[in-house]
């Protein structure tokens, strides 16, 4: 399904779970999420990125892609962070300490990244499969405390050691989410602002159909400035897009797509949901205030299921009694 998928592009499959999606950059497919590598092949010590770190379970992984593409003992210059979600910066701490490398993110994720806060609680009432409704009641939702390995990315929206970069706020999906983007030739990392699958079904999950969608729902605690973030990410047209989730994609779909999930962004957005209405709001200490939560039919739903077992059981032992 992938491979189909990248016959239409220009996105290179390199084997195994590595494709180059642009210039200098690797897009590292894990179980659940993407990570990206910045720089030339063989580059050197310090002379390339890591952009997001994965699972807590993917340190091996990444260290053993990058030193197929950089070298055994090449180390990155930084790890940039799109935000501070668990399956983005779950090895973040193993990989800085190894590399003794520093992590840079957003002002606004510092809470979530340094122990201060926890996000906004997920919300499985959002529908949209399985993941959604069962799968996100298990995820953490910090924080994380990277110490002083974590640092805030400059004001000025420059990446530092990386110039022909920038870094582009794009909240809703968090407060401090941001995308990097290359002006040159249109390359967009995209973290969750959107994604090219519909990641709430466990269906889209495990065939991966490849589409321009909104950003993980069950995760995302503010909707109004998810839709201005996908504006705004449209208005820069970009050529390639490599997304959180899903299969990088490029060119005229990825125009076309992304354009029509801009401008029509009010559509994706859940039926109901505990933030649907009303965001969370949080500020530079971390959450301030959610709204209070909605109905969720899950809960009682076991229960019901829990209570016609016990009886079902019980009824069966006393027919073999």
């Amino acid at each position: 399904m992938m491979d189909k998928a990248l016959q239409k592009t220009g996105i290179r499959h390199e084997g195994g779970r590595l494709m180059e999606v642009a210039r200098d950059v690797a897009c590292l497919q894990l179980s659940l999420v993407n990570v990206c590598f910045i720089g030339p092949r063989r580059a050197g010590d310090r002379s390339w990125f890591l952009v997001d770190t994965g699972m807590p379970t993917s340190e091996h992984a990444i260290l053993r892609e990058a030193e197929q593409r950089f070298g055994r003992m090449s180390r990155p210059q930084a790890i940039l962070l799109t935000h501070g979600h668990f399956d983005h910066v779950g090895s973040a701490q193993a990989l800085a300490d190894h590399w003794d490398a520093p992590v840079y993110a957003h002002r606004l994720e510092m809470p979530y990244l340094t122990g201060r806060s926890s996000y906004p609680p997920q919300d499985p009432t959002v529908g949209g499969g399985a993941i959604a409704m069962l799968g996100s009641r298990l995820f953490p939702k910090g924080p994380f405390d990277l110490g002083n390995r974590v640092q805030t990315l400059p004001e000025d929206g420059s990446v530092p050691g990386l110039p022909g970069w920038r870094w582009i706020h794009t909240p809703g999906h968090t407060p401090g989410h941001v995308s990097f983007f290359r002006d040159e030739d249109r390359t967009l990392i995209v973290g969750d602002a959107f994604v090219t699958m519909r990641q709430e079904s466990l269906l889209s999950a495990l065939t991966r159909k490849q589409e321009v969608w909104r950003p993980p729902a069950y995760f995302t605690p503010d909707w109004e400035s998810a839709r201005e973030s996908v504006l705004a990410l449209a208005h820069l047209d970009p050529a390639v897009a490599a997304t959180g989730h899903g299969i990088p994609m490029s060119g005229e779909r990825l125009r076309r797509e992304l354009n029509d999930l801009a401008h029509h962004f009010e559509e994706v957005i859940p039926d109901h949901g505990r933030y649907v209405d009303r965001p969370a709001l949080t500020d530079e200490r971390g959450v301030v205030s959610v709204p209070p939560p909605v109905f969720d039919p899950v809960p009682p739903m076991l229960v019901g299921l829990g209570v016609l077992a016990l009886i079902g059981g019980r009824f069966l032992r006393g027919r073999h009694a």
